[in-house]
């Protein structure tokens, strides 16, 4: 048998050694340990079916709690929900497309179903002019739900942007823009945040120096019904993860494309992209637009390092049964209703939401790089293998 042995002034090394581990290991107690979960939305529309499906036709007043209704449990679960808002609070005559104005009562059910934050910088923002984006700020204050992508002017914009959030000891800079307003000249003194990558690097700065642990860019980009990012987006994401970005969220293709766990983008750090997170709610019901994902991130700090420790996704898909002759909307989280073919009105609805799922996956599985599905299995949501 081999034995190590030591001379005595090696012992008495390491004697020392031990007790200044010991000593150092008193003075520096465990490091604290905090996560946060993070959720990102896609689309909420407003399409005239969505209006007249809501309305109250005795009292012309409007209720969207049920549209929520089977999706809310996800929604509170986590410590931050955040999505696109993609109509206007522009007061009657409420309208769809093309140029959207729905009730305040849908930002009122989205902050009832647990969504905590909405962004507003797209393409539909200006739809009703300068009096709609004043409008649906001021609606959305007076709610009580946290916005950005959009100000009444430069000061505010000084003031409020980039959007702070504060929860379990993690410090998150949220940053919204938009591509375009469908041509739609957005006039002064109003805002909507461009994408504009120049714009874009001066706020990234200005949220590093307030100290922000995260960095995220929920962007407004690509082509309508593409699945595929363009190559303008995979570039855009390169440069914003090199100047320290973390999270890059993607909105209005109006269906999903992939998502990508980046190791090491920059020096130490992770990064995710979601190219498109796809429709949350509307009356779109061509294949791959009935539907979408919603993504959930968890960060965990320990002391003052952070790191995305997790990332995963829920399929979504919009159910649209009759009753009493109007057409509903329900959002359906799919792995938990995708074995309940008795829940749906029609073996058609039942038929449609599995094509989606079917589509889906084969979508995300072949391209998704690192981050996969949320599965509903014995009541509780586990991440697939």
């Amino acid at each position: 048998m081999n034995r190590i042995s030591s001379k005595p002034g090696q012992t008495l090394l390491l004697l020392l050694l031990l007790s200044t581990s010991l000593t150092l290991k008193s003075q520096n107690p465990q490091l604290p340990i905090n996560k946060i979960s993070l959720l990102f939305i896609g689309d909420i529309m407003g399409h005239d079916e969505q209006i007249w499906s809501a309305e109250n036709r005795e009292t012309h007043t409007f209720n969207y709690d049920d549209v929520f209704r089977y999706i809310k449990p996800i929604l509170s679960e986590s410590d931050i929900a955040i999505a696109n808002f993609e109509v206007t609070l522009a007061g009657p005559p409420y309208m769809g497309y093309p140029q959207f104005s729905s009730p305040a009562d849908l930002a009122v059910a989205c902050r009832n179903a647990g969504i905590d934050y909405l962004v507003t910088a797209n393409n539909h923002a200006a739809d009703r002019g300068e009096k709609g984006i004043i409008s649906t700020i001021n609606k959305l204050d007076s709610i009580g739900i946290a916005h950005t992508g959009t100000f009444l002017n430069s000061a505010c914009r000084d003031s409020l942007s980039p959007l702070m959030i504060y929860r379990n000891g993690t410090s998150i800079a949220l940053l919204n823009y938009t591509y375009g307003t469908n041509g739609i000249k957005v006039p002064e003194p109003v805002i909507v945040n461009a994408l504009d990558k120049d714009q874009i690097t001066s706020d990234v700065e200005r949220a590093r120096s307030k100290n922000a642990d995260i960095i995220i860019l929920f962007l407004h980009w690509g082509t309508e019904y593409d699945t595929i990012p363009s190559k303008s987006q995979t570039d855009l994401a390169g440069y914003f993860f090199s100047i320290g970005v973390d999270l890059v969220i993607g909105s209005h293709p109006h269906v999903m494309q992939k998502m990508v766990w980046v190791k090491n983008p920059s020096p130490g750090k992770d990064g995710v992209v979601i190219y498109s997170l796809g429709n949350f709610v509307s009356n779109q019901r061509k294949p791959r637009t009935d539907g979408g994902s919603i993504v959930r991130i968890e960060l965990t700090k320990v002391g003052n390092a952070i790191k995305i420790s997790d990332a995963g996704y829920y399929l979504t898909w919009i159910y649209t049964p009759l009753e009493k002759y109007r057409k509903k909307f329900f959002i359906l989280p799919c792995s938990e209703y995708e074995n309940k073919p008795d829940f749906f009105s029609a073996p058609a609805e039942f038929s449609q939401m599995k094509k989606f799922i079917t589509d889906s996956r084969a979508l995300l599985y072949k391209q998704n790089i690192s981050i996969m599905e949320y599965i509903f299995k014995e009541n509780s949501w586990v991440l697939s293998n």
